[in-house]
Protein backbone atom coordinates (compact mmCIF):
# COMPACT_ATOMS: atom_id res chain seq x y z
CA UNK A 1 0.00 0.00 0.00
CA UNK A 2 1.35 3.50 -0.67
CA UNK A 3 2.36 5.61 2.57
CA UNK A 4 1.27 9.10 2.80
CA UNK A 5 3.51 11.39 5.59
CA UNK A 6 3.88 14.51 6.38
CA UNK A 7 6.64 16.84 5.28
CA UNK A 8 7.62 20.15 7.36
CA UNK A 9 8.75 21.37 4.14
CA UNK A 10 5.87 20.81 1.72
CA UNK A 11 2.76 19.10 3.16
CA UNK A 12 1.41 16.25 2.29
CA UNK A 13 3.56 13.40 0.00
CA UNK A 14 2.62 10.67 -2.36
CA UNK A 15 5.88 8.77 -3.41
CA UNK A 16 7.94 11.94 -2.66
CA UNK A 17 5.60 14.10 -4.85
CA UNK A 18 4.96 17.56 -3.22
CA UNK A 19 1.59 18.76 -2.57
CA UNK A 20 1.10 20.63 -6.26
CA UNK A 21 2.92 17.93 -8.06
CA UNK A 22 0.13 15.53 -6.26
CA UNK A 23 -2.60 17.97 -6.84
CA UNK A 24 -1.89 18.00 -10.54
CA UNK A 25 -1.80 13.79 -10.74
CA UNK A 26 -4.83 13.44 -8.79
CA UNK A 27 -8.18 13.63 -11.52
CA UNK A 28 -9.99 16.38 -11.95
CA UNK A 29 -13.90 16.41 -12.34
CA UNK A 30 -16.99 18.25 -12.13
CA UNK A 31 -19.47 18.88 -8.87
CA UNK A 32 -21.82 20.75 -7.39
CA UNK A 33 -21.44 24.83 -7.16
CA UNK A 34 -24.60 25.83 -5.83
CA UNK A 35 -27.23 23.15 -4.59
CA UNK A 36 -30.88 24.76 -4.11
CA UNK A 37 -29.43 28.14 -4.21
CA UNK A 38 -26.73 28.05 -2.06
CA UNK A 39 -22.81 27.72 -2.52
CA UNK A 40 -21.55 24.48 -1.87
CA UNK A 41 -18.72 25.22 -0.22
CA UNK A 42 -20.48 27.31 2.17
CA UNK A 43 -23.08 24.05 3.33
CA UNK A 44 -22.39 22.91 6.71
CA UNK A 45 -22.28 18.91 7.19
CA UNK A 46 -25.36 19.26 8.59
CA UNK A 47 -27.46 21.19 5.77
CA UNK A 48 -25.40 19.13 2.72
CA UNK A 49 -27.18 15.89 4.74
CA UNK A 50 -30.15 17.82 4.77
CA UNK A 51 -30.46 18.55 1.19
CA UNK A 52 -29.23 15.10 0.78
CA UNK A 53 -31.99 13.22 2.57
CA UNK A 54 -34.48 15.27 0.01
CA UNK A 55 -33.11 13.38 -3.02
CA UNK A 56 -33.66 9.72 -0.94
CA UNK A 57 -37.26 10.78 0.09
CA UNK A 58 -40.76 9.81 -1.66
CA UNK A 59 -42.40 12.53 -3.76
CA UNK A 60 -45.37 13.17 -0.91
CA UNK A 61 -42.33 13.41 1.81
CA UNK A 62 -40.28 15.78 0.03
CA UNK A 63 -40.48 18.94 2.02
CA UNK A 64 -40.90 22.16 0.12
CA UNK A 65 -37.79 24.07 -0.79
CA UNK A 66 -37.80 27.17 -2.69
CA UNK A 67 -36.20 28.41 -5.36
CA UNK A 68 -34.06 31.55 -4.38
CA UNK A 69 -33.80 32.84 -8.26
CA UNK A 70 -37.57 32.23 -8.94
CA UNK A 71 -38.89 33.46 -5.92
CA UNK A 72 -40.14 37.39 -5.16
CA UNK A 73 -40.72 38.89 -1.97
CA UNK A 74 -44.40 37.71 -0.97
CA UNK A 75 -44.30 34.67 -3.10
CA UNK A 76 -42.27 31.84 -2.95
CA UNK A 77 -41.79 29.70 -5.75
CA UNK A 78 -40.54 25.89 -5.47
CA UNK A 79 -37.04 24.41 -7.03
CA UNK A 80 -38.32 22.64 -10.09
CA UNK A 81 -35.17 20.76 -10.95
CA UNK A 82 -34.65 17.05 -9.58
CA UNK A 83 -31.77 17.19 -7.36
CA UNK A 84 -31.33 21.16 -6.96
CA UNK A 85 -28.18 21.74 -8.23
CA UNK A 86 -28.24 25.18 -9.96
CA UNK A 87 -24.84 24.96 -11.20
CA UNK A 88 -21.52 22.81 -11.73
CA UNK A 89 -17.61 23.55 -11.30
CA UNK A 90 -14.35 22.13 -11.54
CA UNK A 91 -13.19 19.79 -8.20
CA UNK A 92 -9.77 18.52 -7.57
CA UNK A 93 -8.73 15.88 -4.86
CA UNK A 94 -7.08 16.01 -1.82
CA UNK A 95 -5.93 13.55 0.57
CA UNK A 96 -5.15 14.19 3.90
CA UNK A 97 -2.14 13.00 6.07
CA UNK A 98 -4.94 10.79 7.51
CA UNK A 99 -5.90 9.34 4.24
CA UNK A 100 -9.16 11.09 3.94
CA UNK A 101 -10.83 12.16 0.40
CA UNK A 102 -12.12 16.08 0.00
CA UNK A 103 -12.91 18.47 -2.96
CA UNK A 104 -11.04 21.23 -3.64
CA UNK A 105 -12.34 24.38 -6.38
CA UNK A 106 -9.75 24.03 -8.64
CA UNK A 107 -10.86 27.43 -10.57
CA UNK A 108 -13.76 30.20 -10.43
CA UNK A 109 -15.54 29.69 -13.10
CA UNK A 110 -19.13 28.45 -12.46
CA UNK A 111 -21.10 26.51 -15.23
CA UNK A 112 -24.85 27.05 -14.88
CA UNK A 113 -26.93 23.70 -15.02
CA UNK A 114 -30.30 24.78 -14.22
CA UNK A 115 -31.94 27.74 -16.82
CA UNK A 116 -33.82 29.12 -13.41
CA UNK A 117 -30.57 30.11 -12.25
CA UNK A 118 -30.45 33.03 -14.54
CA UNK A 119 -33.54 34.89 -12.94
CA UNK A 120 -31.32 35.58 -10.11
CA UNK A 121 -32.84 39.05 -9.29
CA UNK A 122 -33.83 39.67 -12.81
CA UNK A 123 -31.00 41.57 -13.73
CA UNK A 124 -30.84 39.42 -17.29
CA UNK A 125 -34.06 40.79 -17.97
CA UNK A 126 -33.19 44.43 -17.25
CA UNK A 127 -30.14 43.91 -19.15
CA UNK A 128 -31.46 42.84 -22.34
CA UNK A 129 -34.39 45.39 -22.03
CA UNK A 130 -31.83 47.94 -21.79
CA UNK A 131 -29.60 47.03 -24.85
CA UNK A 132 -32.29 46.21 -27.09
CA UNK A 133 -35.70 48.04 -25.77
CA UNK A 134 -34.07 50.98 -24.02
CA UNK A 135 -36.32 49.82 -21.42
CA UNK A 136 -35.14 48.37 -18.23
CA UNK A 137 -38.54 47.58 -16.67
CA UNK A 138 -39.32 45.87 -19.48
CA UNK A 139 -42.18 42.48 -18.44
CA UNK A 140 -41.32 39.26 -19.19
CA UNK A 141 -43.87 36.64 -20.28
CA UNK A 142 -43.31 33.11 -20.69
CA UNK A 143 -44.47 30.27 -22.88
CA UNK A 144 -46.15 32.38 -26.01
CA UNK A 145 -47.48 30.09 -28.28
CA UNK A 146 -45.28 30.35 -32.18
CA UNK A 147 -45.70 27.59 -34.12
CA UNK A 148 -49.28 25.97 -35.45
CA UNK A 149 -49.83 22.43 -36.53
CA UNK A 150 -49.77 22.04 -40.20
CA UNK A 151 -52.16 18.60 -41.84
CA UNK A 152 -49.77 15.26 -42.06
CA UNK A 153 -49.03 13.55 -45.28
CA UNK A 154 -51.60 10.84 -43.98
CA UNK A 155 -54.34 12.67 -43.19
CA UNK A 156 -57.20 14.72 -45.31
CA UNK A 157 -57.72 18.36 -44.16
CA UNK A 158 -61.21 18.19 -43.37
CA UNK A 159 -61.79 15.17 -41.73
CA UNK A 160 -58.70 14.76 -39.39
CA UNK A 161 -57.08 18.07 -39.16
CA UNK A 162 -57.60 20.50 -36.61
CA UNK A 163 -56.78 24.21 -37.30
CA UNK A 164 -54.72 26.19 -35.48
CA UNK A 165 -53.35 23.19 -32.71
CA UNK A 166 -50.22 24.88 -31.57
CA UNK A 167 -47.30 22.76 -31.44
CA UNK A 168 -44.32 25.19 -30.22
CA UNK A 169 -44.06 27.98 -28.49
CA UNK A 170 -41.24 30.65 -27.66
CA UNK A 171 -40.27 29.99 -23.80
CA UNK A 172 -39.87 34.00 -23.53
CA UNK A 173 -40.84 37.77 -24.83
CA UNK A 174 -39.88 40.71 -23.38
CA UNK A 175 -42.67 43.01 -23.52
CA UNK A 176 -42.79 47.25 -23.49
CA UNK A 177 -46.35 47.12 -22.61
CA UNK A 178 -48.28 50.06 -24.04
CA UNK A 179 -46.15 50.74 -26.78
CA UNK A 180 -48.09 50.85 -30.85
CA UNK A 181 -46.42 49.11 -32.49
CA UNK A 182 -46.05 46.39 -29.89
CA UNK A 183 -42.49 46.68 -28.83
CA UNK A 184 -40.77 43.57 -27.56
CA UNK A 185 -37.70 40.72 -28.23
CA UNK A 186 -37.66 36.66 -27.68
CA UNK A 187 -35.69 35.40 -25.23
CA UNK A 188 -33.69 32.30 -24.95
CA UNK A 189 -32.05 31.15 -21.93
CA UNK A 190 -29.52 28.04 -22.30
CA UNK A 191 -27.73 26.40 -19.39
CA UNK A 192 -25.45 23.54 -20.54
CA UNK A 193 -26.10 19.99 -19.51
CA UNK A 194 -23.31 17.19 -18.24
CA UNK A 195 -22.17 14.13 -19.68
CA UNK A 196 -20.76 11.55 -17.55
CA UNK A 197 -22.07 9.20 -13.96
CA UNK A 198 -25.36 10.86 -12.29
CA UNK A 199 -25.57 13.04 -9.18
CA UNK A 200 -27.34 9.98 -6.44
CA UNK A 201 -23.46 8.83 -5.59
CA UNK A 202 -22.62 12.43 -4.83
CA UNK A 203 -25.83 13.24 -3.28
CA UNK A 204 -24.87 9.97 -1.37
CA UNK A 205 -21.57 10.52 -0.02
CA UNK A 206 -22.53 14.60 0.84
CA UNK A 207 -25.57 12.72 3.39
CA UNK A 208 -22.67 11.21 5.29
CA UNK A 209 -19.52 13.25 4.89
CA UNK A 210 -18.91 15.41 8.11
CA UNK A 211 -15.24 16.66 6.93
CA UNK A 212 -12.87 18.24 7.17
CA UNK A 213 -13.22 20.64 4.02
CA UNK A 214 -15.84 19.51 1.14
CA UNK A 215 -16.65 15.87 -0.57
CA UNK A 216 -15.17 14.96 -3.43
CA UNK A 217 -17.34 14.33 -6.58
CA UNK A 218 -18.51 10.56 -6.21
CA UNK A 219 -18.99 10.30 -10.35
CA UNK A 220 -17.05 11.48 -12.68
CA UNK A 221 -18.55 13.85 -15.20
CA UNK A 222 -18.34 17.05 -17.40
CA UNK A 223 -20.14 20.13 -19.22
CA UNK A 224 -21.45 18.77 -22.61
CA UNK A 225 -21.37 21.78 -24.36
CA UNK A 226 -21.70 19.53 -27.53
CA UNK A 227 -25.12 18.56 -26.24
CA UNK A 228 -26.27 22.20 -24.97
CA UNK A 229 -25.26 23.86 -28.06
CA UNK A 230 -25.75 22.26 -31.62
CA UNK A 231 -28.52 20.23 -30.23
CA UNK A 232 -30.49 21.43 -28.54
CA UNK A 233 -29.80 25.26 -28.81
CA UNK A 234 -28.92 25.73 -32.58
CA UNK A 235 -32.40 24.10 -33.70
CA UNK A 236 -34.55 26.79 -31.60
CA UNK A 237 -32.54 29.78 -33.42
CA UNK A 238 -33.01 27.69 -36.94
CA UNK A 239 -36.37 27.28 -35.90
CA UNK A 240 -37.57 30.66 -34.73
CA UNK A 241 -35.24 33.27 -35.81
CA UNK A 242 -35.99 33.47 -39.35
CA UNK A 243 -39.70 34.30 -38.95
CA UNK A 244 -38.31 36.55 -35.84
CA UNK A 245 -36.15 38.20 -39.20
CA UNK A 246 -39.33 38.49 -40.71
CA UNK A 247 -41.52 40.30 -38.10
CA UNK A 248 -38.45 42.32 -38.05
CA UNK A 249 -37.52 41.03 -33.84
CA UNK A 250 -34.34 39.84 -32.37
CA UNK A 251 -33.56 37.18 -30.31
CA UNK A 252 -32.08 37.50 -27.00
CA UNK A 253 -29.66 34.28 -25.76
CA UNK A 254 -28.11 34.16 -22.45
CA UNK A 255 -25.27 31.82 -22.05
CA UNK A 256 -23.15 31.82 -19.20
CA UNK A 257 -19.43 32.85 -19.94
CA UNK A 258 -17.85 28.98 -19.86
CA UNK A 259 -20.76 28.14 -21.91
CA UNK A 260 -19.73 31.41 -24.16
CA UNK A 261 -16.23 30.05 -24.30
CA UNK A 262 -17.08 26.75 -25.62
CA UNK A 263 -18.02 28.13 -29.00
CA UNK A 264 -16.39 28.66 -31.79
CA UNK A 265 -15.62 31.71 -33.36
CA UNK A 266 -17.74 33.95 -34.09
CA UNK A 267 -17.66 36.74 -37.06
CA UNK A 268 -19.48 40.11 -34.78
CA UNK A 269 -22.08 42.25 -36.93
CA UNK A 270 -20.91 45.56 -36.80
CA UNK A 271 -24.49 47.11 -35.56
CA UNK A 272 -27.71 46.22 -33.80
CA UNK A 273 -29.67 47.19 -36.54
CA UNK A 274 -27.76 43.76 -38.83
CA UNK A 275 -28.06 41.40 -35.68
CA UNK A 276 -30.61 38.59 -35.69
CA UNK A 277 -29.32 37.21 -32.61
CA UNK A 278 -28.02 39.21 -29.60
CA UNK A 279 -25.78 37.13 -27.46
CA UNK A 280 -26.14 37.90 -23.53
CA UNK A 281 -23.01 36.69 -21.87
CA UNK A 282 -23.48 36.73 -17.90
CA UNK A 283 -20.74 36.16 -15.67
CA UNK A 284 -20.25 35.19 -11.77
CA UNK A 285 -19.20 37.43 -9.08
CA UNK A 286 -18.42 37.15 -5.26
CA UNK A 287 -20.57 39.21 -3.69
CA UNK A 288 -20.30 38.80 0.18
CA UNK A 289 -18.56 35.18 -0.67
CA UNK A 290 -21.75 34.54 -2.59
CA UNK A 291 -21.71 34.20 -6.05
CA UNK A 292 -23.96 36.50 -8.21
CA UNK A 293 -24.82 36.45 -11.99
CA UNK A 294 -24.25 39.86 -13.42
CA UNK A 295 -24.30 41.22 -16.92
CA UNK A 296 -21.19 40.54 -18.93
CA UNK A 297 -20.58 41.08 -22.61
CA UNK A 298 -22.79 41.76 -25.43
CA UNK A 299 -21.97 40.13 -28.77
CA UNK A 300 -24.01 40.92 -31.91
CA UNK A 301 -24.60 37.86 -34.61
CA UNK A 302 -25.96 37.43 -37.51
CA UNK A 303 -28.12 34.29 -37.70
CA UNK A 304 -25.44 31.84 -39.72
CA UNK A 305 -22.72 33.18 -37.58
CA UNK A 306 -24.32 31.93 -34.49
CA UNK A 307 -25.04 29.09 -36.57
CA UNK A 308 -21.33 28.37 -37.15
CA UNK A 309 -20.23 29.37 -33.73
CA UNK A 310 -22.34 26.48 -32.36
CA UNK A 311 -21.35 23.81 -34.29
CA UNK A 312 -17.72 24.79 -33.94
CA UNK A 313 -16.57 22.38 -36.25
CA UNK A 314 -15.91 22.09 -39.71
CA UNK A 315 -16.14 18.86 -42.53
CA UNK A 316 -13.21 16.92 -43.29
CA UNK A 317 -12.19 16.93 -47.01
CA UNK A 318 -13.45 14.09 -49.35
CA UNK A 319 -9.91 12.29 -49.53
CA UNK A 320 -9.91 11.97 -45.94
CA UNK A 321 -13.32 10.90 -45.34
CA UNK A 322 -13.10 8.44 -47.80
CA UNK A 323 -9.69 7.15 -46.41
CA UNK A 324 -11.69 6.68 -43.48
CA UNK A 325 -14.37 4.82 -45.23
CA UNK A 326 -11.87 2.07 -46.59
CA UNK A 327 -10.14 1.88 -43.42
CA UNK A 328 -13.35 0.51 -42.58
CA UNK A 329 -13.82 -2.33 -44.83
CA UNK A 330 -13.58 -5.81 -44.25
CA UNK A 331 -10.46 -6.84 -45.10
CA UNK A 332 -10.67 -9.75 -47.42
Amino acid sequence: MTSLRSNSGSGLTLKGLTVAKLRKKLPETFGIAEWYGFPFGLLSAGQRSHFAEIQFATKDDRPFVPCPFLSRPGRLIACWKKGGVCSLRKYGLVVDQDGRRMGEFRDELIRTTCPSRFQDAGEIYRWIGRELLNKEDAVPIGQVPFLNRVPQMGTTEDTDFVTGKEVGRIDNILVVPGTKPLDWCAVEVQAVYFSGDTMEGDFEYARNFVGPGIPYPAGRRRPDYRSSGPKRLLPQLQIKVPTLRTWGKKMAVVVDESFFGALGQMKSADDLSNAEVVWFVARYENVNSEPRLVPGRVFLTRLEEAQAGLVAAKPVTLPQFEKQILSRLPRT
